[in-house]
């Protein structure tokens, strides 16, 4: 049975369904995530907090996250996706929203690693959810459309965030960046519980969709996996912890690494470009400047993985972005105008976004069950550490040099480095492919 066998008004009934909660629930995991971005414009100077001292605690929220990772997605493979997308979401929003509360520096580090460990496993369980519902041929596209939110986080929150702050001032008693944080966490946790109503495991439970097509799609999910079984034993556990997996997680940190240095410290460029140009800049306006490489990024992003599901040239497709985003942010600080920085700084957000759908494609190739749950997890919980070493290392060298110009370039290093190693990865694939195909024609007749 393929794709073929389904009619495509079952699939859009599904992606109707599902996807625009997944898609909010993303959009708050990004805001929740680095509106501290925002928030560090007033929020260092009133908890005495050092570029470097706010980059470790923007980045320790990857340690728990990476400890985490793995076990959460044992976690639901063993409850399902429902229970544990559910129990993600309003755990990290209750934290969130604790983060208004902030004294100094220790409790700083210690809710932004809870905020970690609690949304750990998150997206990573999406695309396993997402695995469960849509056949191979339609993945990039769809997995483009939750992800989609990503920058589209950054477009609308950075001037919600920066609103927040500025117009939020007083109320509650808070400052404006506490009030920021403790609405955002309030409206994360509403939409998990919100989301627990909407999400079914699998389409066999689905109420919603007729019984006759729930099990035509579910049987043809199947049969892709079994596919995958046979040909690289894709359930087998020990695939999950392969080189190809640590490497594929290598892979990832090097985009990832451009999405945090360029998210956690763009409100920061857009506002030195008062002092390095002469404007001028309220707390709104660095909010919406800051959002528009996030919409030249949202609108590029769909057409890339849909050319990318057309082609099946998933490495191909991943290389070409990490090579644009990695020159573009090598380049975009030196330009001499904040027009030309910002034009660089676009180019830069739709290389590293562009990449993420796509690459998310290439796990499921040799994965699926138990192994694409932890796989996945793995390679996410490995990326994910550049959320730790972007900001810091970012935040170190504005200490040391006094510019985030450094801390850029560190980023642009390891884009590049993630473009170059996708081609290795595959070549190898196509060496042991052909290795295979030659051991088989000269197999005797019996096996063959």
């Amino acid at each position: 049975m393929t794709i073929a066998d389904i009619d495509k008004p079952v699939l859009k009934k599904v992606a109707l369904r599902l996807l625009p909660m997944l898609m909010i629930l993303y959009f708050l995991s990004y805001v929740d995530r680095v509106n501290v971005g925002f928030a560090a414009l007033t929020m260092n100077v009133d908890l005495g907090l050092s570029a470097t001292a706010y980059g470790l605690g923007a980045g320790v929220f990857f340690i728990g996250y990476f400890l985490f990772e793995v076990p959460s997605q044992f976690m639901l493979d063993r409850f399902g996706a429902r229970i544990w997308i559910t129990r993600i979401v309003v755990t990290w929003g209750a934290i969130a929203g604790a983060m208004a509360f902030v004294q100094g520096p220790i409790s700083f580090y210690i809710l932004r690693f809870l905020l970690g460990v609690a949304e750990a496993g998150f997206f990573p369980g999406i695309i396993y959810f997402l695995g469960m519902w849509f056949p191979r041929g339609q993945r990039a596209r769809i997995v483009a459309f939750v992800y989609i939110a990503a920058p589209i986080s950054f477009l609308l929150g950075s001037p919600i965030s920066t609103m927040m702050m500025q117009y939020g001032d007083g109320i509650f008693g808070l400052v404006g960046w506490r009030f920021m944080f403790l609405i955002e966490g309030v409206i994360t946790v509403l939409a998990g519980v919100i989301g627990y109503f909407i999400l079914v495991d699998r389409p066999t439970k689905a109420k919603w969709l007729d019984r006759a097509d729930a099990v035509r799609l579910e049987a043809t999910i199947a049969a892709e996996d079994a596919a995958v079984d046979a040909a690289h034993d894709g359930h087998s556990i020990r695939k999950a912890f392969s080189p190809r997996v640590f490497m594929l997680g290598f892979i990832y940190f090097g985009i990832a690494y451009g999405v945090y240095a360029v998210g956690f410290f763009l409100p920061q460029i857009v506002s030195g470009f008062q002092a390095t140009y002469g404007v001028k800049f309220d707390l709104t306006q660095i909010g919406l400047i800051s959002a528009i490489p996030y919409a030249v990024a949202t609108a590029v992003m769909l057409p890339w993985s849909r050319h990318s599901d057309k082609t099946q040239s998933r490495f191909i497709h991943v290389a070409i972005t990490c090579f644009l985003g990695g020159t573009a942010l090598a380049i975009s600080l030196v330009l001499g105008s904040p027009l030309l920085s910002m034009i660089g700084i676009c180019v830069t957000a739709v290389g590293v976004f562009c990449s993420i759908p796509v690459f998310w494609q290439i796990p499921p190739t040799f994965l699926t069950g138990t192994a694409a749950a932890a796989g996945i997890g793995l390679i996410n919980s490995i990326g994910n550490l550049a959320g730790f070493f972007a900001p810091y290392i970012s935040g170190y060298f504005k200490d040391m040099t006094g510019s985030l110009q450094p801390g850029m370039l560190v980023a642009s290093a390891f884009t590049l480095l993630s473009g170059a190693l996708v081609l290795v990865a595959r070549a190898r694939i196509i060496k042991n492919a052909k290795v295979a195909a030659e051991e088989l024609a000269h197999a005797p007749v019996a096996i063959k």
